[in-house]
């Protein structure tokens, strides 16, 4: 049994920014030479979601009304009379979606659908630099 560790740096816009992190987690699961097992990226921080997704425009239009349905940015938050930083929204959306994603391997690969992605979403209110965490546990 072996344990591999690694991250993601990204630059994202905020305001629902939506990265494919796919190959990033593939290449990462490369370099760890294990075979089977599981992987787990997380974010430290409360303002952002990992999930999954198919990765076409109509889908993830569809997504980000979704959101602003469910949490919309013009609503007044009580986190921002507390704090004054306009994000209550982005809290909110971060607590639906999770900060973390866990998804198994075999053979070297990923499981997942053919359709499916995983994302990082941003819903910060200004732009950032994030590091997701990533940590294999498994087998060679």
């Amino acid at each position: 049994m072996g344990v591999y560790s690694g991250s993601i740096r990204l630059r994202t816009e905020g305001f629902s920014d939506i990265h494919d992190i796919t190959s990033d987690l593939t290449r990462i699961l490369e370099e760890s030479d294990l075979r089977q097992g599981i992987l787990v990226v997380a974010l430290r921080g409360s303002t952002g979601g990992i999930t999954t997704i198919e990765f076409e425009p109509g889908v993830l239009k569809d997504f980000s009304e979704l959101l602003d349905r469910l949490a919309p940015q013009s609503k007044p938050y009580h986190h921002d009379s507390a704090w004054g930083d306009g994000n209550g929204y982005a809290h909110l959306r971060s607590s639906l979606i999770g900060t973390s994603f866990t998804v198994p391997f075999q053979e070297g690969k990923l499981l997942l659908g053919t359709w499916q992605q995983v994302v990082f979403i941003d819903f910060d209110n200004r732009p950032r630099e994030r590091t997701l965490n990533v940590q294999l546990v498994g087998e060679g």
